[in-house]
């Protein structure tokens, strides 16, 4: 007997019996007694490899990864590949460079191994039909969507963060403790992709509180490199005592730039206050614990997988889910009275 002749006894699908057999929590209480009662009666033993899945092309799914040196893909690559094996099937991974066209590779990878579907885990924000049209299966972005790309909603899915609102809510976060000369450091504010959006969210924060954008302020790294963002922290720093507060849209520029403080005799957060986005496992051990707005991690690759089985499996359709970040306080932001004597 195999896992599809179990499914077929109780009226499930093949999923179903091996998320029950795999111990997953996303099965109802009846659903899970019935497989398991099956199971018992016809001494029925899992193969762990999950090869007696039958389907019509194979049992895997692919994982592009673009960005691999990106700490926060960390613990989403570890959520979607439980998830997969979860789900019944077989996690394919393919990491390229940050610089790397995930389409193609997407599309190169899903016909050499026949692959069911793909989650693309961090890409491109400007996405135009012909160029999706290289992928012949199913597909989910994840940690990003198309914002400044021409397809239509339903041409493909997405789980991400609204990163122009979250950024907005971390320089609130600093706004709002009374600070006005708040400089930001990114990658670049043009780059049709996660950077521009966080920098729209950045200007959104300062107009709503008031304040004028000053163009002297804005640090363009160039990449999400931390040793360029160590460098155009500590030049854009340098001698500016008005400066009394750091947006870094990533924690890993955050991380540099109170080096770059440190470096330049400034305390954090006594002289300068830090805030960033992305909740990295690095945050909580910098000196002091650098305050983050943590994305859902666990529940970004989660979710991206449900949506993307759910496709393959004919139950469901292309989607959008926009998730929320969590503040994890830290010690790196101080109200701008606490130091305002004698600066200006």
């Amino acid at each position: 007997m195999t896992i599809r002749d179990i499914a077929k006894r109780c009226s499930v699908s093949v999923s179903t019996v091996s998320r029950v057999l795999n111990n997953h929590p996303d099965v109802s209480a009846a659903s899970r007694a019935r497989v398991l009662e099956a199971v018992r009666e016809a001494h029925y033993v899992p193969n762990n490899s999950a090869r007696d899945l039958v389907r019509p092309q194979s049992d895997g799914i692919g994982l592009v990864v673009r960005g691999v040196g990106n700490p926060f893909f960390t613990g989403v690559i570890q959520a979607i590949e439980r998830a997969i094996g979860g789900a019944g099937y077989n996690l394919v991974l393919h990491q390229i460079r940050s610089e790397g066209d995930e389409l193609r590779a997407g599309a190169e990878l899903a016909r050499s191994r026949r692959l069911l579907g793909l989650v693309l885990l961090g890409g491109r924000f400007d996405y135009t039909p012909e160029q999706v049209a290289l992928l012949d299966v199913p597909f989910v972005c994840c940690s990003y969507t198309n914002s400044f790309g021409s397809l239509a909603k339903d041409a493909y899915s997405s789980v991400t963060i609204d990163d122009q609102r979250e950024a907005c809510r971390a320089v609130r976060l600093l706004t709002d403790q009374g600070h006005q000369r708040i400089a930001i450091l990114l990658d670049s504010t043009q780059d049709s992709s996660i950077s521009q959006l966080r920098y729209m969210g950045y200007r959104q924060a300062l107009e709503e509180s008031g304040l004028l954008l000053d163009k002297s302020l804005i640090g363009e790294t160039g990449s999400f490199d931390m040793a360029a963002a160590y460098e155009t922290a500590a030049r854009l720093l340098a001698g500016r005592r008005d400066v009394t507060a750091v947006f870094a849209i990533a924690d890993s520029m955050a991380v540099a730039a109170m080096k770059a403080l440190h470096d330049l005799g400034r305390r954090v957060p006594e002289d300068c206050s830090v805030v960033s986005i992305d909740g990295i496992e690095m945050s909580a051990y910098t000196v002091p614990a650098l305050t983050t707005l943590a994305q859902p991690q666990e529940e970004m690759g989660e979710r991206a997988v449900r949506i993307l089985v759910d496709m393959i499996e004919g139950r469901g359709r292309n989607q959008h889910v926009l998730l929320k970040t969590a503040l994890r306080p830290g010690e790196t932001i101080a109200p701008y009275q606490v130091f305002a004597s004698g600066r200006m």
